[in-house]
């Protein structure tokens, strides 16, 4: 039988393929779930299943902590963005969900299905501002941070004063769109990246799963004939397997990490002109890799972000925590976020 605990948030991550859930306990600031709490998603079924999904995690997650219902004060929910503030996917729809999700009310649906307030935001701003959280704990409100999540595209978020900045219409902090410098950054005869988006020379087109194969693999492949990498199809099949070459110090895996390094860092260097950060976040699949590999990449960032002195002396370059659990726990604290600004 649930036993009432004090209020709490549950922090709902709907993602492409399974939805991850916490809890989050007002009274001391703790999650309740210490694991990856998972389901189907099944958002390929279209929203009215998707709703569905979602408040089977949510029942999911109240009774494995053993919390009643009534003790819920609010939701947080994150999603693929982008989409507008209040939860409105974009027309374009969110990439990982499919057909069918343009201009949907995630947000409100929810809310209507369970019955409670549902605080939006998108899944690259809750992944940030868990790792701010979780770098910072009770002093998160004295500092700020820029933090990139690289995976099948690149999602961002800006965290300022504890809070994530989300702009007039909720597209703030859409760093996979930062067109970047590229003088110094191709290679001679490399064509210059094109991105899902419709932009070319953005980060995401050098920094993303879907930027190795649509711009960077089949590039390097023609400066090393006879890669394994070549002979494996279809060509995403190998877009995944770069990681792996990368580990064990592969040259032309390597050379394609580098630009993808490069590519960050001089994201991380017009974010050291427009924010001032004091802390930069590198989250995603190419950091879930072996120590000394994220270590180099790492590196690598770090090295081609540019600084004044007086910056270099008190910025720190980090990897997200935990980034499985991000999302939802982000998610909660942005609605307990929320729901401190609304007292």
């Amino acid at each position: 039988m649930a036993t009432s605990l004090p209020p709490v948030i549950v922090g709902l991550d709907n993602g492409g393929t399974m939805n991850n859930a916490t809890v989050l306990d007002l009274a001391t600031g703790q999650f309740l779930v210490e694991h990856l709490l998972e389901r189907p998603s099944r958002v390929r079924e279209g929203p009215d299943v998707a709703i569905e999904a979602l408040a089977a995690s949510f029942d999911q997650v109240l009774d494995v902590t053993g919390v009643s219902g009534a003790a819920v004060r609010a939701v947080g929910l994150d999603t693929p963005g982008p989409a507008s503030a209040d939860g409105v996917l974009s027309a374009r729809g969110g990439t990982n969900l499919g057909a069918g999700w343009g201009g949907f009310d995630i947000r409100a649906a929810l809310e209507r299905r369970l019955g409670l307030p549902v605080v939006y935001t998108n899944d690259a701003n809750a992944a940030a501002l868990y790792a701010h959280y979780a770098r910072f704990g009770p002093r998160a409100a004295q500092h700020s941070s820029v933090a990139v999540i690289v995976g099948t595209g690149l999602g961002g978020g800006v965290v300022e004063s504890g809070r994530v900045v989300s702009g007039v219409a909720g597209m703030a902090g859409e760093l996979g769109h930062v067109q970047i410098p590229l003088d110094g950054l191709l290679e001679d005869g490399q064509p210059v990246p094109s991105c899902n988006c419709g932009l070319s020379g953005d980060v995401e087109s050098f920094a993303s799963l879907c930027g190795i194969e649509r711009n960077l693999l089949p590039y390097w492949l023609t400066r090393f004939p006879g890669h394994p990498l070549g002979e494996v199809q279809p060509l995403d099949k190998a877009a995944k397997l770069v990681r792996g070459h990368g580990e064990a110090g592969d040259p032309l895996a390597r050379a394609i990490f580098g630009q993808q390094a490069s590519a960050l860092g001089r994201l991380f260097s017009i974010a050291a002109m427009f924010t001032d950060p004091g802390t930069y976040f590198v989250g995603g699949g190419v950091v879930e890799a072996d120590p000394s590999f994220r270590g180099w990449f790492l590196d690598q960032v770090r090295a081609h972000t540019t600084l004044r002195a007086e910056q270099a002396r008190v910025v720190e370059f980090v990897l997200v925590p935990e980034l499985d659990r991000a999302g939802a726990r982000g998610a909660a604290l942005a609605a307990r976020s929320a729901m401190d600004q609304r007292a």
